[in-house]
């Protein structure tokens, strides 16, 4: 079993970013930190844990006090001895001795929120960081045995392919195994779309794209999902089972469950969440339903969905399910041995292949 639990605290609000979040405030936490617990000890039921994500919000904005009782909450699960743990992090909030407490209570994967090294894009996405702390940051973990470090880049936000060129370097020359690169999508309430900023061209957004994916690759990197690349052995195994459809508990504000072909979505209501009222909604998935999240999250990877373990599951052929023959004939859909995949010159319009998939 893997376990999202969800910190919606930041110390500033970006202005990309739809995500449930509040800015920190102490009269919420102590609060929000003991109905955290509450909500895990009543739903959790004791599996072994191969995976703790701890995602935001902005979980490193907790004080080292809070960031210790949030500790002693996760020590209720039963985790397993191969473990990943997660926590994702700002630069500018991640100080020496919270990657001490981190190494201490066995964090062993960090995802840096960084975006950019350049300032105008940092002073548009409203991200407070430079290269030389971003640096010194990836040193302290490395010092403190955390060697299990992801990058999130965001490209697109200006039309410069070379600020993306640039990004890229910098991230090379840091020497860490993962990186995340999102083109900027302008989210709904979101500071962006209040101030009518635009998306770039989509030509100049696949170039960007492209670039991305051609350096990263000739650089030791292995592209397996659309948007992730990681050294061998270094893909995140929580993500991972997102992508394959799997089971998870998610715990705190706005997070989500999918438990027993129920998706279990808990309230963004901070004042609702506090008082003990957790989950807002709960929706059983058929399967015809749980067939389609498989094949829509699963053709996310570039080596797709196992034929054989679609079988195995459903007891079904995917060709029989999905009217798919077109797109292979197409040559949108590559069948190589056991799996089915997108082409992987098309796998940046996998969204508009994905709504052709849906429609046949």
């Amino acid at each position: 079993m893997y376990v999202y639990i969800h910190i919606p605290f930041c110390n500033c609000i970006c202005s990309y970013c739809d995500f449930c979040k509040i800015l920190y405030n102490n009269n919420y936490i102590d609060n929000y930190l003991s109905n955290l617990e509450k909500e895990i000890r009543s739903r959790y039921k004791g599996e072994i844990i191969k995976s703790i994500y701890i995602g935001g919000g902005t979980p490193s904005s907790l004080s080292l006090s809070e960031l210790e009782r949030l500790f002693n909450v996760i020590k209720i699960f039963n985790i397993d001895d191969k473990y990943e743990f997660t926590i994702e992090c700002n630069v500018d909030s991640l100080d020496i001795d919270k990657i001490k407490l981190f190494n201490k209570n066995k964090v062993n994967r960090i995802s840096l929120g960084v975006q950019s090294f350049n300032e105008e894009v940092l002073n548009i996405l409203n991200r407070k960081h430079s290269y030389k702390e971003v640096n010194n940051v990836i040193n302290n973990l490395k010092d403190n045995n955390i060697n299990n470090i992801n990058i999130d880049l965001i490209y697109g936000v200006t039309d410069n392919i070379d600020i993306v060129k640039k990004d890229i370097d910098y991230f090379l020359s840091l020497d860490i195994p993962h990186i995340s690169c999102y083109s900027l999508i302008i989210e709904d309430n979101t500071i962006l779309s209040i101030n009518n900023y635009k998306n770039i061209d989509e030509d100049a957004e696949y170039e960007m794209y492209k670039y991305i994916e051609n350096k990263l690759e000739s650089s030791g990197y292995i592209h397996y999902e659309i948007s992730n690349y990681a050294k061998e052995g270094y893909s995140s195994i929580h993500n991972i089972n997102y992508w394959n459809n799997g089971e998870y508990y998610g715990f705190g504000l706005g997070s989500v469950s999918y438990l027993d072909n129920y998706r279990i979505t808990n309230t963004r209501n901070i004042n609702k969440y506090n008082s003990g009222v957790y989950i807002s909604n709960k929706e059983y998935e058929d399967e015809y339903i749980r067939m389609s999240n498989d094949m829509i999250l699963g053709l996310r990877k570039l080596n797709g969905v196992s034929i054989s373990n679609f079988y195995n599951k459903y007891k079904k052929d995917i060709r029989e399910v999905f009217c798919i023959d077109d797109l292979i004939k197409d040559k949108l859909l590559i069948i190589d041995n056991d799996n089915i995949y997108i082409n992987k010159k098309n796998l940046y319009l996998s969204n508009e292949m994905l709504i052709r998939f849906m429609i046949n």
